[in-house]
Formats: structure tokens, sequence, C-alpha cells
């Protein structure tokens, strides 16, 4: 789990008094430099909550906008951080109250193991560097896709229990504070969220904080390495040997779900790959949340050189590729990819 649960109640520390010197005197630069180094946290922590990258970067320059507002409410009770996480959940509260159409659509996947929804407006979240303090404290499974996308089938309130519970680790009654709720409430929502988690992960997966860190295994750096080498030669036969049965394509946010290895090979084939007239690809390993990622570059034909296509983000189980969720080229920029090779 994160390690940005609040601290214990105590003397008010250095940061916080510098806040409230800082709120006292409307002291605008200083606000700014004392909040701007949770931006990252506090936007990872929008992501799990809306699973838009987009979304999350709105939210958390609202909260910022919040805590300026509310700056003089701060009395150095909670931390800076727990403070500043209170107003990003609720921001992400109210915008949810107004987007009733930010619900995962119902779709046939029969044989795809879990339950039969997509989330249309999911985006990946690109990993930041290792030296990263904060990613070393996020624990990989709590920013995989299928956490990510799981979570949204939670009513918001539970999804915010969720969250500050299992993934940020604050305690009951802070947590029931934070949301205005009644301790027996949060206790109940928790319950009602790992109950309703646990039936949307892959199977298998009902523990979503066991391990902590970035970083691909060995297994996995292989098989992305078999993955662009089929890509890049057009090798079907090699790619399908790479896939699971049970397998799963998306292309948010495109509607529909492939389900099976077959359905999913035939709809590369449906769309033109491997066909001569197509020209060449280029790829490039990366990741995307703590997950095996490709950036994909096309090259028409006569062309000279290769442009952004799309980014294949993978599931990985037992050896072999479980799910392929496909972006467009837009998310280049954002994981510092260039526009053509």
């Amino acid at each position: 789990m994160d390690t940005t649960a609040p601290r214990p109640a105590g003397p008010v520390g250095t940061d916080e008094a510098e806040f409230m010197e800082a709120a006292r005197a409307g002291d605008g630069g200083r606000f700014a430099l004392l909040t701007e180094r949770f931006r990252r946290e506090l936007m990872l922590h929008c992501y799990r909550m809306l699973a838009s990258y987009d979304d999350a970067q709105d939210l958390t320059q609202e909260t910022f906008l919040r805590a300026w507002a509310k700056r003089e409410t701060f009395q150095g009770r909670a931390s800076l951080r727990s403070w500043l996480y209170r107003i990003a959940t609720n921001a992400c509260l109210d915008f949810l109250e107004k987007r009733r159409d930010r619900e995962p659509i119902p779709t046939d996947l029969q044989g795809a193991g879990g339950t039969g929804t997509e989330v249309v407006y999911l985006q990946p979240w690109p990993d930041s560097q290792p030296d990263d303090p904060h990613t070393q404290a996020v624990a990989r499974e709590t920013i995989e896709l299928a956490f990510i996308v799981a979570v949204q089938h939670l009513p918001a309130r539970q999804r915010a229990v969720l969250i500050h519970r299992d993934v940020l680790g604050w305690p009951a009654r802070k947590t029931a504070d934070a949301l205005d709720l009644t301790l027996a409430s949060a206790n109940s929502a928790l319950q009602r969220a790992r109950a309703t988690m646990r039936q949307h992960l892959p199977d298998g997966r009902l523990d979503w904080s066991a391990r902590s860190g970035h970083g691909l295994s060995d297994q996995e750096r292989r098989l992305v390495s078999a993955y662009v080498r089929g890509l890049e030669t057009f090798d079907l036969d090699g790619l399908t040997a790479l896939l699971r049965e049970d397998l799963r394509f998306a292309m948010p946010p495109q509607p529909g779900v492939w389900v099976g290895r077959a359905a999913t090979v035939q709809a590369w084939v449906d769309s033109g790959f491997g066909r001569e007239d197509l020209g060449g690809l280029r790829c490039r390993a990366t990741t995307a949340n703590s997950q095996p990622a490709v950036a994909v570059y096309h090259r028409r034909p006569g062309a000279a050189t290769y442009e952004a296509l799309s980014m294949d983000v993978l599931r990985v189980e037992g050896g072999l590729v479980a799910e392929v969720l496909t972006f467009d080229s837009e998310v280049f920029a954002r994981f510092g990819l260039p526009s053509r090779l």
C-alpha cells in the first residue's frame, strides 16, 4: 500500500506551520511551493478514482484551487498531505456526481472470466522514473489496469472508502471523517466494495496489495521482446503463440471487446495486419500502469519515417498475454515518446 496515511495527532509539523503562515499572508508563491510536491501522488489518487489520465490532471488542478480557496481553514490538526487528499477525494466525488454517464458499459464477454463490462474512458498511466520516491511506495496491484477497471464498478463513495483504506492505508475513523460518514457506514462500505472488487478482478487476483515496486520480471521482458518481434515481422503465428486462449482485447475509447485468442487474431487480420500494402511497423517497449507496454509506429509504403500509431498495454498471466488494451497514439506524449521514428 502507499505510504500516504495521515500522521497521528501531535505538534504541528514544519510543513504545516509554513503552510498556515503562507495562508495567513496570502502568499501564493509559498503556497505553490509547499503543495506542488504532492501533485503526482494526488494525480495518481484522482486517476484511481476516475480511470482517466486527462480527468485526473483536471481534478488535481481543481484540488489546488480548492485548497487555496480553503487555505485559512487549515489548522494543522492533520498533515498537509492528508488535508490535500481529503480535498482531492471530494473534488472527484463531485465530478462523479455530475458525470453520471461515466459508468462502465455492459458488454457480452462470455468466456472472458469476470464480468461483462468495459470502461471506454479508460486511459493508461505513464510510469514515473525509478528514482521517484513515490514510485517506490506504490503497490503494483493498485495501479494495474485490472485494478483501475474493477474500481470503476464501485459506487463513488464505496470507491473512495476502498482507496482510502486499502490503497492509502488510512485508518477507519480518519476515512469516515474525511468522507462525512459514520464509522459503521464506512466499514460497511468497505466490506461491500471488497466483495465487488473480487467479482470484477481477473481470476486469482484477490489481493491487490501483496507486492510493491515497479519493474518487469525477466519473463515479462522476454514476452515483450517476442511480441515486438512478432509485430515488426508480421509473424501472425508467432504472435498467436504468445496469447492465452481466453485473451481479452479492447481499444478504449472505442466500444467493443473481443474475447478469445481466435476472435482477437481474426480481428487483427480483418484490420489489415500482415497485408503487403500495410507498410512497416517498428516498436518501442515501455511500461504503463506497471505493466508491459509496446508503442507501435507505422511507416506507410514509400514513406521515410514511422509515425506513432498505437500503444498496446499487456496483462501477462502464466507466461502468456491474457489481455491487450490498445490506446490511440495521443498517449505517446505523456510517456515521453516521440511522434515519429
